[in-house]
């Protein structure tokens, strides 16, 4: 409770929590709202928002509805966005415990295979995968996770490097735990706060990533996604702006969203601010 109630002393916190559960319900609501195919022909081209009744958002170079798009769109950016994370995490929570706690030559062998990956930019990393592995949407989402590991790892490393010592864990040593149990039910749960509070940076990031690569054409053209749409109004940006201006909106709010939960759960368990509560 003292947890919560930290956290909705925040209002930037509660704004992120609110824009969050607008893009939550827009994802829910969509098969009910839209139930037909978002990527099907619904009118006349490139209508302009309240042009038309039927097409309150306006309609796009092909005459698919926008506000269709948007909604399906919010579908598969949070899908793609706590997917990659989860996949991100459990990667970089793995190799960061396990560099963390027996240090040594484990740990220089996991940490020199994460400066590797370190080596290239996170996109440029990206492009690679999807150039050989294909550009549908599952591969897309995995490999946006594979490039985001390294940072959770650090962190966790750092985490386990503080803790591997305290005295609970030499207790646990005492008492003849293994070095599994050790790991996952005792550091790791303390380990975690920092993390669950960085993971909200890296979904963030993994929906702007789908997001450039849509943008390129190099995403999965059978889906609504916002950057696809912001692809498609790429050749009418001067005249019909409005076809990439409203998605650009809507990837700029559900990250706005996700960064200031990040901030709240940030604000809600760092332990130092226990202690003013």
């Amino acid at each position: 409770m003292d947890t919560l109630s930290r956290y909705f002393r925040s209002p930037a916190a509660i704004i992120g929590l609110a824009l969050l559960a607008l893009v939550l319900t827009m994802a829910a609501t969509a098969g009910v709202l839209f139930p037909r195919d978002p990527l099907g022909l619904a009118g006349r081209p490139l209508q302009w928002p309240f042009e038309n009744q039927r097409f309150f958002l306006g309609t796009d170079s092909s005459g698919r509805d926008i506000a269709a798009q948007i909604f399906h769109g919010a579908r598969v950016s949070l899908m793609i966005g706590f997917v990659a994370t989860s996949v991100a995490i459990l990667i970089g929570v793995l190799i960061g415990a396990l560099a963390g706690y027996y240090g040594g030559v484990v740990d220089d062998l996991l940490m020199r295979l994460t400066e590797a990956f370190q080596t290239l930019p996170n996109f440029l990393l990206l492009l690679v995968l999807v150039a050989v592995f294909g550009s549908n949407i599952v591969m897309v989402t995995l490999a946006i996770g594979i490039v985001s590991w390294p940072a959770p790892a650090r962190l966790t490393r750092a985490e386990f490097l503080t803790l591997r010592n305290r005295e609970f864990v030499q207790a646990c040593r005492t008492l003849g735990l293994g070095d599994a149990q050790i790991i996952f039910r005792e550091i790791l749960p303390n380990a975690l706060p920092p993390i669950i509070v960085y993971a909200s940076v890296v979904m963030a990031v993994a929906i702007l990533l789908e997001s450039a690569l849509a943008f390129l054409n190099l995403s999965d053209p059978n889906v609504a996604s916002w950057g696809n749409l912001i692809g498609q109004g790429r050749n009418v940006l001067r005249t019909q702006w409005y076809v990439s201006a409203i998605p650009g909106l809507a990837i700029l709010l559900t990250v706005l969203a996700i960064s200031l939960v990040g901030q709240g759960l940030n604000d809600a368990l760092n332990p130092r601010l226990k202690g003013r509560t």
